[in-house]
């Protein structure tokens, strides 16, 4: 059972609703590649930011920010538990860190010389390009993360200034509780190769064929993204469609590598260890959650006025990220 699984049966134990912060599930049309939960598997869970946007819509860190904050107003004045579910880890830490972002308008003719830079010299020249500028950004950017660059470059070349000086973080707004799920890397790794495999089953090839026959550029970043832009070529005849499954195995080995090194970075994580007994790992998620607000009644998850931490700026509110 994965993070989706899990977060369905806790989000039914403990009355919650799920966030998505996942960076490629708010797309519609995207499902196989995202691994998009369907309305069956939701199992009546309520879902939210997922398929609100169309592939040709940008979509920004703080755009997720405002968006998010207004669900969990919402899950919570129903007295239920916000649950946000991926592995988006920016998006994460900009919302639970409170990050304000500087006000910028899109300068896509900036953004399309930017990318024809990056095909032409490759992403780390970009990267470097960023580094010169604006230092401190570029070292908490991974070099081939090419849409994060652009973002700090654009910043950079309308305001004169770095990002990481206009961008600011408030006092958090939320008493979190922080799992990471984590498996054996031999487990984890043969779980990936299974898992896109049966993607292929599912029909990935032909939600990709049909994506592109609605027209929508390859260039798009969800469909740049991790089994979509592997798909393509194999589309465009620019490799076989073994060797494209090859590719995102690959692929999604390493960025499921670079996303635990990146989560072991951060602080206040508690890491989860999933084990094949599912009621085991979903009891020691729930013992997490009570042990952070006490013993939540079952569709009641939001913890009592009383049970949450008080700051000196104001009654904090309960919000779980996994």
């Amino acid at each position: 059972m994965g993070k989706t699984e899990l977060s369905i049966r806790l989000a039914k134990e403990v009355g919650g609703e799920i966030i998505n912060a996942d960076s490629t599930l708010v797309y519609r049309f995207l499902d196989v590649g995202t691994a998009k939960p369907t309305v069956a598997e939701r199992q009546g869970v309520p879902h939210h930011l997922i398929d609100i946007l169309d592939p040709n819509q940008p979509f920004s860190v703080a755009e997720f920010c405002v968006l998010a904050r207004q669900v969990i107003v919402q899950v919570q004045s129903r007295r239920h538990l916000p649950i946000l579910v991926g592995g988006t880890g920016l998006y994460l830490k900009a919302l639970v860190e409170g990050y304000e972002f500087a006000e910028t308008q899109a300068d896509m003719g900036f953004r399309d010389y930017l990318r024809r830079l990056a095909q032409a010299q490759g992403p780390v020249a970009l990267h470097s390009r960023l580094t010169q500028v604006d230092p401190g950004r570029a070292a908490r950017i991974h070099p081939h993360d090419v849409k994060r660059v652009i973002r700090a470059l654009e910043i950079h070349q309308q305001l004169h200034s770095p990002m990481s000086q206009v961008e600011a973080a408030r006092a958090p707004g939320y008493e979190v509780l922080f799992l990471v799920l984590t498996r054996p890397r031999e487990t984890l790794y043969r779980r990936i190769d299974q898992r896109v495999l049966g993607q292929i089953r599912a029909g990935l090839v032909e939600e990709v064929a049909l994506l592109l026959s609605r027209g929508y550029d390859p260039q798009l970043f969800p469909l740049r993204s991790l089994g979509y832009k592997e798909i393509i070529a194999y589309l465009k005849g620019l490799c076989s469609l073994e060797e494209a499954i090859r590719l995102i195995q690959r692929n999604t080995r390493r960025l499921a590598k670079r996303q635990l090194t990146w989560f072991k970075g951060q602080k206040g994580i508690t890491w989860i260890e999933v084990g094949e007994n599912t009621e085991e790992t979903l009891a020691a998620i729930t013992r997490q959650v009570e042990e952070k607000w006490g013993p939540l009644e079952r569709g009641l998850a939001h913890p009592s006025s009383d049970q949450l931490l008080r700051k000196k700026t104001g009654e904090e509110e309960g919000c779980l990220v996994k």
